[in-house]
């Protein structure tokens, strides 16, 4: 459905008609061996590295263990394979559609007005594709995040496309090994064939080596840009140590905006130098929030990296392509085939966008208007944001609607029909939390990880290369896990 394609009233989702999934195992276990179980269970993942730091008790010298869930979650396998398959057709739309600047400046030219940190950003596009950009190649690091949609006959849906600081590859991987262990420890290694391969840290890995190949000094360096103050320092440091394991003659280093601003310069060749290194690569797993630029400085060092040679990822311009509004866009009639020549792709592309409705101010605006005024239960209302936290749920969204309809305000949102995933039952397991966990109505969204490398002409480089579940209690809005508000998990494949 698009936007231009307004819906009927449907009737609500009721909990009796949503769909629940069946259980890996037998559930609810026995006390003793719950209590057991989850006892390994949190030194496994704390021995293995999927782990966090505490924004409650903060030190750089402790970890907890990240949220997780004790035993794999039921995954629709066809629609999981749907999802691997599609990939590599989302990496090329991506690529192509942040290549083209006059789609770009169109998706973007009202919200730009009114939403000032994407406004920015778009300066900084300007300024460079003005200037004349210096490095041609792109790398991008993506990922798809997907829920099964009950209403639409167990179909997956795009909840988003993060082009910036797609996060968890590294735990991920660990996480679908802890999978294997709980299922083994629980007298199940018959069902370990339907735990799917994960590879995500290895592929993410390899294009960021790739890319580094590419740019031609041996001596240069990987940079990770990182926040201020980084809580998710495991996932960060399996890149880290993996690059060094897959190539030892590839070092990476890590520096926050404000140091880049303070000690970074351009060579002759506007090579990006910072305490000496050449950076032959910029990964950003900052810079994607307001709260990342504290002052002019920053937005200069943002400024600075996109001026120079080094291959970032994303580009200023890939991370335009991952704003809401952008895929608000690419779900009207007749956008895919801008970007996508095989009309089955682009079949195949349409079939998982969910309803998506812009609220400029114009006739199809006011109709999401009133439909979000209508029916507000029915919608999630989007902010151009990226790292959990800034949706608009339930009964707040017709306040928010009513709140800014007459405002310029409302150009920077996107209406989206809400997904209803089906239900499972499982065990949650925090930091803190009780040694014996309640089972809880949970839902589920799977994130799947793609890595494209080319400039704006060729493609060189697109492959998916692995995966990681989320998986938040059923009643909860928001299910980030670096949020605090999900669990890390594993898709168990189902028929």
């Amino acid at each position: 459905m698009s936007v231009n394609q307004l819906p009927s009233k449907k009737p609500k989702m009721s909990e009796e008609n949503v769909k629940h999934l069946p259980s890996a195992i037998p559930l609810p276990l026995p006390e003793a061996e719950l209590a057991d179980v989850v006892e390994k269970s949190k030194d496994w993942a704390l021995m293995h590295g999927a782990a966090m730091r505490s924004k409650t008790t903060f030190s750089e010298d402790s970890l907890n263990f990240a949220p997780f869930v004790l035993v794999p979650t039921a995954f629709p396998r066809k629609q999981f394979l749907k999802s691997i398959e599609i990939q590599p057709i989302l990496n090329e739309l991506m690529h192509k559609v942040a290549h083209s600047r006059e789609f770009l400046t169109e998706c973007l030219q009202e919200t730009i007005k009114v939403d000032d940190f994407t406004g920015r950003l778009f300066n900084i596009y300007e300024t460079v594709f003005n200037e004349g950009v210096t490095q041609r190649a792109c790398l991008g690091l993506l990922r798809s995040d997907y829920m099964v949609h009950s209403a639409a006959t167990d179909n997956i849906k795009q909840v988003e496309i993060n082009t910036i600081a797609s996060s968890f590859g590294g735990i991920a991987t660990h996480i679908s090994e802890y999978n294997r262990y709980v299922l083994q420890e629980l007298g199940h290694s018959d069902k370990l064939k339907n735990l799917p391969d994960n590879n995500a840290l290895e592929g993410l890995c390899s294009g960021m080596i790739e890319a580094w190949k590419l740019y031609g000094n041996s001596n240069a360096v990987v940079l990770f840009i990182i926040e201020d103050v980084t809580y998710n320092i495991c996932d960060q440091r399996f890149h880290e140590f993996k690059i060094r394991e897959m190539d030892p003659q590839v070092k990476v280093i890590r520096r926050n905006l404000t140091e880049i601003g303070d000690r970074a310069t351009l060579g002759a060749k506007k090579e990006l130098i910072i305490d000496g290194f050449e950076v032959a690569v910029i990964y950003f797993r900052a810079g994607y929030e307001p709260g990342h630029y504290h002052s002019e400085k920053e937005w200069d060092a943002r400024l600075l990296m996109e001026r120079s040679l080094a291959i970032k990822s994303p580009t200023i311009h890939y991370h335009l392509a991952g704003t809401k509004k952008v895929q608000q866009v690419l779900a009207r009639p007749g956008v895919l085939e801008n970007f996508l020549s095989d009309p089955s792709q682009v079949e195949r592309v349409r079939n998982i966008f969910t309803g998506l409705y812009s609220l400029d101010f114009d006739e199809v605006g006011e109709q999401a208007i009133q439909m979000a005024i209508d029916d507000p239960e029915r919608f999630v209302l989007k902010p151009q944001r990226e790292g959990g936290g800034n949706n608009v749920y339930g009964l707040e969204v017709r306040e928010a609607i009513k709140r800014m309809k007459d405002s310029e305000e409302r150009t920077a949102w996107i209406l989206m029909e809400r997904i209803h995933p089906p239900l499972s039952r499982g065990y949650m397991v925090r930091p803190g939390g009780s040694k014996v966990p309640e089972m809880v109505d949970m839902v589920s969204e799977l994130g799947i990880f793609g890595v494209v490398l080319g400039d704006g002409e060729s493609i060189w480089y697109n492959k998916q290369v692995g995966h990681m579940l989320r998986t938040k209690v059923s009643t909860a809005d928001e299910g980030g896990v670096a949020a605090g508000l999900g669990a890390l998990d594993s898709p168990y494949l189902i028929d």
